[in-house]
């Protein structure tokens, strides 16, 4: 049976050097931020039966547990430096400790982001990472900054994670393939950290949010923070390949309101529209430009002839 320190520095000790004086096997981890830069710092929770099904792929829930967090640093601008783990599992069970430290390093390195600290205990699954970043003072995208007339845009596409956990919970019948296919959108999303960092630098863009609990529900952060209301053009929305080939009430529906997307929204001047899209050329993202932000309070639907929808649809709500 693996001890908690054996845990530790079998899976999860790294002997390479990192963005920390000390890290791993101390009390604390010694940052030392780049001089004349802001540390960005966000913390997500993933609760077993909650944000993930019991028996979840190992490899891609260490994916997932990490990009969640990333994508708070991309909805800021902010470039990653470094994250803890505080893990809470029922067992220590070798090969899902394999799969799932795997998973997370894999993201992690991609990004040049380094596990420097935090606790293991006994208890129900439980995935709690604090994670660092660094931007320049002045420079973050924050909600409260969007701008009556800004576009606003959408990273990538959207909805087909809602689809899949349609499927597993039987709300629609998907072929195998399909089903599959929206399913690793759900278990495997990409931090949209390059694109944050390119809308940050300059800066192009005025305000930004990842789209984690629907696109309706986040853009409402957005509004509320900014005082000011929007115009949604619901067919423009980018739907996911799968999603793409379902009814049209279903893409509204799952586009606007699906969650578990970790997609960018974000609101951005109209002089800035060719920036904008070069952005997106450099980060290899698609970027979509789906509404306007506007002095009236509110959230206002139309189709793609401008004509008002009705569509009485909200965020999740992880306490409903």
């Amino acid at each position: 049976m693996l001890s908690e320190f054996d845990l530790i520095k079998q899976f999860f000790k790294r002997d390479r050097p990192g963005r920390a004086d000390l890290g791993i096997g101390d009390d604390c981890a010694l940052l030392t931020p780049t001089p004349g830069r802001q540390l960005a710092i966000s913390s997500d929770m993933l609760v077993e039966d909650r944000h993930f099904f019991a028996g979840a792929d190992p490899f891609m829930l260490g994916h997932k547990s990490l990009a969640v967090n990333l994508s708070d640093l991309a909805a800021m601008g902010a470039r990653p430096v470094g994250f803890t783990l505080a893990l809470s599992l029922p067992a220590a069970d070798p090969v899902w400790l394999e799969g799932f430290s795997r998973g997370l390093f894999a993201l992690a390195d991609a990004h040049d982001c380094e596990l420097v600290g935090g606790d293991t205990t006994k208890g129900p699954l439980n995935i709690c990472i604090t994670v660092f970043g660094e931007l320049a003072p002045g420079h973050a995208l924050r909600r409260d900054a969007a701008r009556a007339g800004d576009d606003i845009w959408i990273s990538g596409t959207l909805g087909d994670a809602r689809l899949a956990l349609a499927g597993y919970w039987k709300e629609v019948t998907l072929p195998e393939a399909d089903h599959a296919a929206a399913a690793q959108r759900m278990h495997m999303p990409t931090p949209r950290v390059a694109l944050g960092l390119a809308l940050a630098a300059q800066p192009i863009a005025h305000a930004a949010l990842d789209i984690s609990d629907g696109l309706v529900g986040d853009l409402g952060h957005i509004l509320a923070a900014s005082r000011v209301g929007a115009t949604l053009d619901v067919d423009a929305l980018p739907a996911g390949p799968v999603l793409g080939r379902q009814p049209a009430d279903l893409r509204r529906r799952f586009t606007a309101a699906g969650g578990d997307d970790y997609e960018l929204c974000f609101t951005a001047p109209a002089a800035q529209r060719a920036a904008v899209l070069e952005a997106g050329r450099a980060s290899g993202t698609a970027v979509t430009r789906v509404g306007t932000i506007e002095a009236a309070p509110g959230l206002r639907f139309v189709d793609a002839q401008g004509a008002p929808l009705d569509l009485g649809l909200s965020g999740w709500d992880h306490f409903s």
